[in-house]
């Protein structure tokens, strides 16, 4: 059977990076061999199916962006991928690390680079409380990394994203980007990687904060200090939670989108997707009017601005001042500032 939406064919084909694990030349992308569509560019599968198994199909993109699918589209893609006399296969459930490993990494922070930055930027006490939160870890891998576990909202331990730093807090990209999967290196058999939010595990704990989201797991970190009142959670990628099934644990909340600059565009159009799964979003676009051609063409995050703010000022004072970075637009968001405010 000749199907109409599949992935780029042959030996030669020009692979792109993956979007979740980020790996070089591992990514077939999807197309339409009648050229009418041109799905966006993490819409296809990693070559690594054990190591990442990401794979975003047409199907999901069209669920996922019902105002993009016309009914013949969406028809042709259903009767030429699934027979009518054929089953649809149940989905693999996902598969789960043993949270007594995820503790064991829980120390020798001293070796962690991403950990000793910002230990001289927020202290130690107050470092290990955040790495202590959000599960981030310390990994042997490349003489001292950090893992970014990813617990969902059942309190499961879905994997640990390794990731090497620099004693700048930048991570390591040269000679190549330093980037794992624990249930890689644990060689995990026949282990689904089903990918949750970075930091889903605390949305039972904080039923009443407003959600903010950002792409980086290290954002989220550095953000929930300068802010703490909003519950920060991290994609961990351009397309690796970007799905219904992930995003549904957010039904209910009110849900603030950080995205990277040059990012402000795409995540717009998660607006929509966010609001079928029953969340309340609201983009924050405040760091595309503020930053300088430079700093765009970085691709800088909010993190990069909280970062140049002494953290002894507190959030009140910086909210009073209404720096640049933390233009909140409150009126609109219902933010209740009062708490904050010195006695």
């Amino acid at each position: 059977m000749e199907y109409r939406f599949h992935l780029q064919r042959g030996t030669a084909v020009n692979k792109s990076n993956c979007p979740a694990c980020h790996c070089k030349r591992c990514f077939r992308k999807y197309v339409d061999e009648e050229g009418k569509i041109q799905f966006p560019d993490d819409v296809g599968r990693c070559d690594h199916e054990n190591h990442c198994g990401y794979h975003y199909t047409p199907k999901q993109f069209f669920s996922d962006h019902p105002d993009l699918k016309s009914e013949n589209d969406y028809n042709d893609y259903i009767y030429n991928n699934v027979s009518v006399h054929q089953a649809i296969p149940e989905p693999t459930p996902p598969s789960f690390v043993d949270s007594s490993i995820k503790q064991k990494t829980m120390t020798a922070y001293n070796t962690n680079p991403l950990f000793v930055f910002l230990r001289d930027k927020f202290g130690e006490a107050n470092t290990k409380e955040l790495f202590l939160r959000y599960n981030v870890g310390t990994a042997k891998l490349w003489g001292g990394s950090t893992v970014f576990w990813q617990m969902d909202a059942q309190g499961r331990v879905r994997t640990g994203k390794i990731m090497q730093y620099d004693t700048n807090g930048h991570r390591v990209k040269e000679p190549v980007s330093r980037i794992n999967w624990a249930h890689s290196i644990l060689k995990l058999e026949d282990f689904h990687l089903q990918q949750c939010l970075f930091g889903e595990h605390l949305l039972a704990s904080e039923p009443d904060k407003q959600v903010a989201i950002v792409e980086s797991e290290k954002t989220a970190i550095i953000a929930s200090f300068y802010l703490p009142q909003y519950l920060w959670l991290a994609t961990g990628g351009k397309g690796t939670c970007w799905h219904e099934e992930v995003l549904s644990v957010l039904r209910n909340r009110q849900v603030i989108l950080f995205p990277d600059l040059k990012g402000t565009e795409d995540w717009r159009g998660k607006m929509q997707l966010l609001s079928k799964v029953g969340a309340s979003p609201f983009l924050y676009e405040e760091l595309e009017r503020i930053a300088t051609p430079e700093e765009r063409e970085a691709g800088l995050d909010i993190a990069d601005f909280l970062l140049r703010i002494n953290p002894a000022e507190g959030v009140w004072e910086l909210m009073k001042k209404k720096h640049p970075a933390l233009r909140i637009l409150e009126e609109k968001l219902d933010l209740v500032l009062e708490g904050f405010a010195p006695a």
